[in-house]
This record gives C-alpha cells, structure tokens and sequence, in this order.
C-alpha cells in the first residue's frame, strides 16, 4: 500500500466529503453489514446457482415479450476492440487463417474480456468475499486449472429473456454524458422513475447509463481504472428492495474511486456474492439511448446469451432491446 503524506490524506478526505451527500457517508462497516442484511443465500435452495435470475419466471417472460410493438432491435455491446488503448490494455484478437479447401475463410478469436473494454457478463463465480461467493460456495470452487466448478457462467445457458429498463441518468441531468468519478445515488434512481413514469420492479434487467462511451467519443480514451462514473455503494439495498434480476452498465457499474474508504468495487461484492445478481459490464448504452429517448420509452424486451464456457467465471456476449 503506497505511503501518502498527511496533507495529501486531509485533501483526498475533503474532496470525498464534497462528492458524498449527506446521508451517503457508506463506510466499511456498512458494506459489511449488508453482506448478510442484503443476502439471498438459501432463498431458492441450497444448491441454487443462478441467484437473482430465478426471478425471471415464465409470467415474466412473457409480459416481456408483450413490450415488443414496432419490432425494432438494437444492440447493447460494443463491437469488438481490437486496438490498444488506456482504457484498452489487453486488446480484442482477431486472426484470419489460410483458406481452406480453396473456399473456406476461418478465424481465430481471444479475449481478455473481464475489465474495462469488452462489454461482457460477470457470472456469480467472478467475486469472492472473506472465502466465499454466492450462496456460501467456498472459493476454492474455482481453480486456475479447471476454472469455476460451480456457479459458472453455463447457469445461464438457455439465455436471458426479459424486461429491460433503461435509467439515463445523463438524460435525468440534461447532461451529454457523466463526468468521470461521478456517483449516482438511489435519489438518482428515484427521480428517473419519476421522470420516465417506469417503476423497477421484479425480474427485471436494469443498465444505468452514465454516458461512458460518449465521453470517450468527444474526449478520447482515458485510464477508466482510475477514474470512472458509477453507482454509489448505498443504491444496493435499492435493488435488493426492487428484486431486479441483473444489473448492467456502460462501465463496470461500481464507481471508480467507489466513495467508501477501503473498498473497491463494492457493488459487485454485494450484488454478485450477497445478493446473487449477476452483472453486465462495458455495454454500450448510446444506441439504446437514443431509440428510447425517441420513442419517449425506457422498457424493452431484453434478449441476451452469454457463451457456454464451462467453468467460465463470465463470458462476451451480445445483447439486444427490442421495442
């Protein structure tokens, strides 16, 4: 841990007071706290892996397919990156191979897809918390040789099929895009509900949009590990009081820095171990923004199929919102 200077510590105390609402003050303690008050280890039994997903019933399914009316599809990931850059460290690979048999073209692909480029889903094997992950499987359920002998990615392999909800929160603000380092709160969360007239509910998929990907386009690439837009640590009994089933963003959804002396990425802590909701991360949210903004919407039907990779702690997918 680097040693820093006192006055440094003084001036890195004040500048978290000035971002931090009364109210919003999240220490350690209450990060460890809702690790049991937020928990649903157990709710759908003992040998459950799939966490929050399971609220994803059939009824719900097809009151979702029921948003579709105009048939128009968008995605909600980024294409492929295959250029280093400082928000792109370890670059999508794509290489062609010789023709085969004189009419084949054949590809090779790799990616590092965890991080803060390729927009992909954090299955519950992704974070672990004091030696355990969701529903109080051992860590040691992951190995570095045959990856991740329980809540692997594969739990969702027949897809996602749901309601999505868009949360503009650049929009709520009259705002192009979020600031880097900015923090959304649950009166964030209140007030776009208010304003789109949409009540995040059960089962559902919700992308908090902080306008990421458009700041990139009009400031260029910039270290997003050290400083990024984000929701705050005290929005996750929010979503544990809404029983949303996936959370997904245009970053990695926790603020970075996360406003809370201590802790790094308290969100997926909380949402991936306590609560068992997996998270989708890097999406691109511009597109879906625009047709929602448009269409005066903010629900849609969510598809999205992660790759079966068997022991995959996550995976790179695409994802669609049709209106």
């Amino acid at each position: 841990m680097r040693t820093l200077l006192v006055g440094l510590l003084v001036g890195t105390a004040v500048g978290l007071a000035a971002q931090t609402p009364l109210g919003h003050a999240t220490t350690k303690a209450d990060i460890s706290k809702w690790m049991t008050q937020l928990s649903n280890w157990g709710r759908w039994g003992a040998d459950d892996e799939k966490g929050t997903v399971n609220l994803i019933t059939p009824a719900r399914r097809r009151a979702a397919a029921a948003l579709v009316r105009e048939g128009f599809s968008v995605s909600l990931a980024r294409d492929a990156d295959t250029v280093q850059a400082l928000d792109n460290p370890s670059p999508f690979t794509h290489k062609m191979a010789d023709p085969v048999g004189g009419a084949f073209y054949m590809d090779e692909y790799s990616v590092f897809f965890h991080g803060f480029a390729h927009t992909h889903m954090d299955a519950l094997s992704h974070v672990f918390f004091a030696g355990q992950m969701y529903n109080g499987i051992s860590e040691t359920a992951v190995t570095k040789d045959g990856g991740a002998s329980r809540l692997a990615v594969t739990a969702y392999r027949d897809g996602i099929f749901a309601r999505g909800v868009l949360v503009d929160i650049p929009r709520l603000k009259k705002l192009p895009y979020l600031e880097p380092g900015a923090l959304i709160y649950p009166e964030d969360l209140d007030a776009w509900e208010k304003m789109s007239g949409v009540r995040i509910g059960a089962g559902d998929v919700v992308f908090v949009r902080t306008g990421r990907w458009a700041y990139r386009a009009a400031k260029g690439p910039w270290d997003i590990s050290l400083k990024a837009a984000g929701v705050h640590a005290s929005a996750a009994p929010w979503f544990k009081s809404r029983d949303i089933a996936i959370l997904g963003s245009d970053g990695a959804n926790d603020a970075v820095p996360s406003g809370i002396n201590g802790v790094d990425f308290p969100l997926h802590q909380l949402l991936l171990v306590a609560m068992g909701t997996p998270m989708f991360d890097q999406c691109d949210l511009e597109a879906v923004a625009a047709a929602a903004a448009a269409r005066n919407r903010t629900t849609f039907l969510l598809t999205a199929a992660p790759l079966r990779i068997n022991g995959g702690t996550g995976a790179a997918l695409n994802m669609t919102a049709t209106f």
